[in-house]
This record gives C-alpha cells, sequence and structure tokens, in this order.
C-alpha cells in the first residue's frame, strides 16, 4: 500500500531557532490533517469549501441594542450632543433639510477674494510701517565716534 506522503523535515530541523514559522506551519497542516481524518465521515466537500454564514461581534451591545459608551446632557458636551442627534437622525430615516442658501456661490467668492486682498494689503502695510519705524529710529541714532583722550600738560 503505496501512500502519497510528503517529505518531512525532521525535529531536530524544526527545533532549530530560525525555523520556528515554518515549525508552526507544520504543525498547523498536521493539526488541520487530524482534524479532517477525524471527522472525515460528518463533513462534506461543500462544507469544508463554503465560506462561514455567521457574524461574530466582540460585544453583545449590539445585540441588546445598548447605545455607545460616550453621552452628554443638558449641554455638558455640545459638540457630542450635535453628533448623537446626527445618529439618532440617521437611524429615523430623518435627515434635516438643507438651509436655503441666502448667498449664492459668485457672491461668496467674490468677497472671500475681497477680504483676502485687503488682508494681504494690511499685511504689506503693516511690513512696510514696521521697515519705516527701524529705519527712523537708525536715523535718528548719532553714531557713535572714537574719542581721543585729553593729554593734561600736568608734567612730571
Amino acid at each position: 500500500m503505496p501512500s502519497k506522503m510528503k517529505p518531512r523535515l525532521s525535529r531536530g530541523v524544526l527545533d532549530m531557532k530560525f525555523m520556528q514559522r515554518t515549525k508552526a506551519k507544520v504543525e498547523k497542516e498536521d493539526d488541520d490533517e487530524q482534524s479532517r481524518a477525524l471527522y472525515s465521515n460528518e463533513l462534506n466537500q461543500k462544507m469544508l469549501n463554503s465560506n462561514s454564514n455567521f457574524i461574530i461581534e466582540p460585544s453583545y451591545s449590539i445585540c441588546a441594542g445598548l447605545s455607545d459608551g460616550r453621552l452628554s446632557f443638558r449641554g455638558m458636551n455640545p459638540e457630542l450632543e450635535r453628533l448623537l442627534e446626527l445618529e439618532r437622525a440617521e437611524k429615523e430615516g430623518k435627515t434635516k433639510p438643507e438651509q436655503p442658501t441666502e448667498v449664492n456661490d459668485e457672491q461668496m467668492a467674490e468677497t472671500y477674494y475681497a477680504n483676502q486682498a485687503t488682508a494681504i494689503s494690511k499685511t504689506i502695510q503693516k511690513k512696510m510701517t514696521a521697515r519705516n519705524d527701524i529705519n527712523k529710529r537708525k536715523s535718528n541714532q548719532k553714531k557713535m565716534q572714537f574719542k581721543k583722550p585729553r593729554q593734561d600738560d600736568g608734567g612730571i
């Protein structure tokens, strides 16, 4: 009875430090073979090749319909309250209708660019005034000159 045996690495080689990954892989294959041999009469090919029909959740909070851990009441955390309100609206299928725009896109763009232009001109003006102030201070300061020491004719 010739059987199809794959060549296997010896136990001494698998125990070496650099072969640890291979050792783990070989052990996993052996376990899989043993489990298939044990349950071969109960499992058919369709069961082996099919994907799982179950979803595994790490927490039971979804099943129980529990809310998330972060909550805020009476304005203690307004940002969080807004998020929770949006989530509730999504769950109920209600979405807030978009508010009508009072300013169209073109007017908004014109205002934005006008504000940018004035901001840039103000920035340049500040730089120029700062430079002018520095130049004025430099010109107002007297240039220090070397003074010769006085010579006394007081004799020795």
